[in-house]
């Protein structure tokens, strides 16, 4: 054991995968910061721990079974000359869905009337968000872990890497989404991020890989141009800009 402690390799294999689990999580906390914000402000910060939770046991349970995942890639029938496997259908059901969602989401803020989108508003129930959350957790944590087993064999190094993830992802939880819920127009891009990630998925589902260097580099840059904005509205005075429910 202090052989194994004592192992550079091993500690620098462990922080890079645990960053790279950050990162890979940062759309799964966009997504819960989104739906969190339709519940009243009370039940907020239990339905986002509560995503989290499933989070990790779904990753940890994924981690479990190894043998499962790597059966997961494997082709179950062929079409176009693409063998899709069911992490394949995963990943595109998984898409639609976040395309969906965010579409509506998009619809509801800026299109939908104030009364309906109030009485969807007030229809949103704590056990329908964590159902929503329950379900996109799984497309993620495949991802997740399937990028954990590609990089390192020693199970305890993946358990420990998605561990502190979510250490991270629990303490940075609430004050993103409250700066999301406090900022509409990061709202509305964290909705596109959410497009965007549901197009990747469903284009990876397909075969056709994009590097994910690119999309991080487009989201980071949108952010940075985000920022810059925030930063001139706030030397000028200015207010946040309202959302419809917000009105």
């Amino acid at each position: 054991m202090m052989e194994i402690l004592l192992d550079p390799g091993i500690w620098i294999s462990l922080a890079t995968l645990a960053a790279l689990e950050i990162v890979l999580g940062v759309d799964n906390l966009v997504f819960i910061a989104i739906l969190s914000d339709r519940l009243p402000m009370h039940q907020r910060s239990a339905a986002r721990k509560a995503g989290l939770a499933m989070a990790l046991g779904s990753r940890l349970l994924l981690l479990a079974s190894l043998a499962w995942i790597i059966g997961l890639t494997q082709p179950v029938f062929h079409a176009f000359g693409h063998g899709v496997s069911w992490r394949d259908i995963i990943l595109i059901l998984g898409g639609v869905f976040l395309i969906v969602k965010a579409t509506h989401e998009i619809h509801g803020s800026l299109e939908g009337s104030e009364e309906v989108s109030t009485a969807g508003r007030a229809g949103v129930t704590f056990a329908g968000v964590v159902a929503q959350i329950a379900v996109i957790d799984i497309v993620f944590s495949l991802d997740s872990v399937i990028t954990a087993v590609g990089m390192v064999k020693e199970l305890w190094i993946m358990v420990t890497a998605v561990v502190i993830a979510m250490i991270v992802m629990v303490v940075a939880a609430d004050p993103l989404a409250n700066f999301v819920s406090n900022h509409p127009t990061v709202k509305m891009l964290a909705l596109s991020f959410l497009l965007l990630i549901g197009t990747t998925l469903i284009a990876d589902g397909f075969g056709v890989h994009i590097p994910k260097g690119y999309i991080y580099v487009a989201m980071g840059f949108s952010v940075l141009v985000e920022a810059l904005n925030l930063i001139a509205r706030r030397r000028k005075g200015g207010k946040p800009v309202k959302l419809r429910h917000d009105i």
